[in-house]
């Protein structure tokens, strides 16, 4: 028998019961000082049936923020709170991983420490708005990091990787996709720097495998993936040549020994996509392979047996499903998500969607 989405495999040392894999998804319904709630913990122990769940992406530091209540890996409180997280769905027999992120430019004063600019690899302002406690807001020139800054950004990494453990993450993803900070130093879009640090593929990779030795130095290998999105436009980023600079990300990482490499296999939000071989990544990349974007249970199940993916990760279908396995296993009509109550709000919309048992 081919494997399909339901059958069981393990991405590094994480055990996971099927193939369906809950996406990051940013809810913005964090509490007070980014702190998560007995709600979030409600939330995700709903969808505890995926074989891994990858949280909603997490800021590493208080200067990584740029969106409104988004859920902190960097304070104290935030750790307990993430403790209710892991424990709700541990004790429901699911597998959890924290996002970790830092938005780099795609951000605004407001939301900064002190109202200070946005940080960046290059002092390029991006086209569009933040979203900020104070409605859309339009984005500001971020400030380019100096060299002597990115140790400390790594180390906020690796830090936050501590805390995720302690909260009792099963592993961690390394966010360096959709055009956030990782992503943006990748991008001769939107890196500019003269230093080791930009002009070419390999010194615009050099944060990003910096980041990864020092996530996985604290980790392990077997419990770190990574997320990509070559084609992506989502906030005002592009590359002149994706293929060669992510076919190297993926040949980069591979020495590592990661658990995965999570995929986002095209655009979010519009914008001229060039050709792009998927399949490039599976052959470059020596890991667990994460397919990312469109999918449905039989294109899932097609990208498994073909060997293209070892896992799929479903989005939009995971808001308004809580039970997607089952309802997979059934064939059983799937709810709507409602795009209204995507972004902050309270429990409607995000943990009020009927399963099948009612």
């Amino acid at each position: 028998m081919p494997a399909d989405l339901f059958s069981p495999t393990k991405l590094g040392s994480i055990a996971l019961k099927n193939r369906i894999v809950m996406a990051p998804l940013t809810r913005n319904r964090a509490g007070k000082g980014n702190v998560p709630q007995p709600i979030n913990a409600e939330y995700y122990a709903q969808r505890a049936s995926a074989g891994l769940i990858i949280t909603e992406a997490t800021p590493i530091s208080p200067t990584a923020h740029g969106y409104p209540a988004t859920p902190g890996i960097h304070e104290p409180e935030q750790v307990e709170g993430w403790k209710l997280v892991t424990k709700a769905v541990h004790d429901k027999g699911g597998k959890i991983v924290l996002q970790l992120w830092h938005v780099g430019r795609i951000s605004h004063p407001s939301l900064q420490p002190g109202n200070a600019l946005p940080v960046a690899p290059s002092a390029i302002k991006p086209a569009g708005q933040a979203f900020t406690y104070e409605g859309l807001q339009d984005f500001v020139t971020p400030r380019a990091l100096a060299i002597e800054e990115l140790p400390g950004i790594v180390a906020d990494y690796a830090q936050a990787t501590r805390n995720a453990l302690e909260a009792g993450f099963d592993g961690v993803e390394i966010h360096a996709a959709n055009g956030y900070l990782l992503d943006q130093f990748l991008r001769d879009s939107t890196n500019r720097r003269t230093d080791e640090y930009g002009g070419s593929i390999e010194n615009r990779t050099r944060l990003l495998l910096e980041v990864t030795q020092a996530v996985v130095d604290v980790a392990g290998a077997d419990r770190v993936g990574v997320r990509i999105s070559p084609l992506n436009p989502f906030n005002d980023i592009s590359d002149s040549n994706p293929q060669a600079l992510f076919n190297h990300v993926a040949d980069s990482l591979s020495p590592f020994g990661l658990a995965y490499l999570h995929v986002v296999e095209g655009g979010m939000g519009g914008g001229d996509i060039p050709p792009f071989d998927f399949s490039a990544l599976r052959r470059h990349f020596k890991g667990g392979y994460i397919a990312n974007l469109g999918y449905d249970k039989a294109k899932g199940n097609a990208a498994i047996a073909s060997g293209h993916a070892d896992a799929v990760a479903y989005g939009s279908l995971y808001i308004a499903n809580p039970d997607l396995v089952e309802r997979f296993q059934q064939d059983a009509p799937l709810n709507t998500p409602d795009q209204a109550t995507f972004y902050g709000g309270d429990a409607k919309g995000y943990t009020d969607y009927p399963t099948l048992q009612g």
